[in-house]
C-alpha cells in the first residue's frame, strides 16, 4: 500500500517534500521553499506509522533511496543537491509556479 499512497500524495499536491525531522538536507529544502513562498506539503517519514516502507516504495519509483525526495507538478525533482542546483541556476522557482505552488494563489 505504501507507492500507492506515495503516487497519491504526490499527485494530490503542487509540490511533496519527503522528509525525515532530524535530516540537515531536508531542513535546508523546508527553507529553501519557505523562503520563495512555496505551498509545499511535508511527509515525515520518521513520523509516518508507515514511513519506512513509504521510503522503500520512493526507493523502488525513483531510484532514490535518501531524503528529502523532492517532487514538483507530480515530477521527481530529486534531493537536497539537485533542488539547490535546479534554484542557483533559476529554475526552481519556474517549475514551482507551472505547478501552481507560487505566485497568486488559485481561485
Amino acid at each position: 500500500m505504501a507507492l500507492p499512497k506515495a503516487k497519491e500524495i504526490v499527485s494530490s499536491n503542487p509540490v511533496v517534500v519527503f522528509s525525515k525531522t532530524h535530516c540537515p538536507y531536508c531542513r535546508t529544502v523546508k527553507q529553501l521553499l519557505t523562503q520563495l513562498g512555496a505551498n509545499f506539503k511535508t511527509i515525515e517519514l520518521d513520523t509516518e506509522s508507515d514511513g519506512g516502507e513509504i521510503q522503500a516504495a520512493l526507493a523502488a519509483w525513483t531510484g532514490q533511496k535518501t531524503v528529502p525526495n523532492v517532487f514538483i507538478g507530480g515530477n521527481h525533482i530529486g534531493g537536497c543537491d539537485k533542488t539547490t542546483a535546479i534554484h542557483n541556476e533559476g529554475k526552481l522557482v519556474p517549475l514551482l509556479s507551472q505547478a501552481g505552488a507560487v505566485g497568486s494563489p488559485s481561485a
